[in-house]
């Protein structure tokens, strides 16, 4: 049983050399130790504060690029708005203008149709004259082909000019 119980001296020396090692231990080894897991500690918590921090950035850069997108949509569509007013407007400024011209080449055709037409009447009223003329003048050549026949022709046309 001796070697089953230690003596009182093994006791105190063990004790002694444990509180020795402990205490070499605690300067030299646990301290830096206790300080590597301490900045593991914080090296794990500040890479967990910057993931979060990136993902609020993250975040926020979505709703950056959403509220871009939207803008972007109202930009693109006020400008497609602009432009069909514009198409519109050009297209009701041509259909007008086109208008007016043809209005305008229609009043001027009808102006020239009715030139030519009192022209072609003045001329058809010249050669009517001028057939009536020639045809009266055959007729009151061959009626009045005698000094007598033409001075009583005279003196009707002499009466009826004094009644007039």
């Amino acid at each position: 049983m001796d070697l089953i119980t230690p003596s009182v001296g093994l006791i105190f020396w063990t004790a002694v050399v444990f509180i020795i090692l402990l205490v070499i231990l605690r300067s030299v080894a646990w301290k830096p130790i206790l300080s590597a897991v301490q900045e593991r500690e914080k090296s794990i918590e500040d890479a967990l504060n910057a993931a979060k921090k990136a993902e609020e950035k993250l975040v926020a850069l979505n709703a950056e690029n959403e509220r871009l997108i939207k803008e972007a949509k109202i930009e693109r569509d006020a400008i497609l708005k602009e432009a069909r007013e514009m198409k519109d407007k050009i297209v009701s400024d041509a259909k007008g203008s086109a208008q007016v011209e043809a209005d305008r080449i229609i009043e001027s055709a009808k102006i020239a149709i009715s030139n030519e037409k009192a022209s072609a009447m003045a001329d058809i009223k010249n050669q009517v004259g001028q057939l009536s003329i020639e045809i009266a003048e055959k007729i009151l050549t061959k009626e009045l082909a005698d000094k007598s026949a033409q001075e009583t022709l005279v003196n009707q046309v002499i009466d009826q000019v004094k009644f007039n």
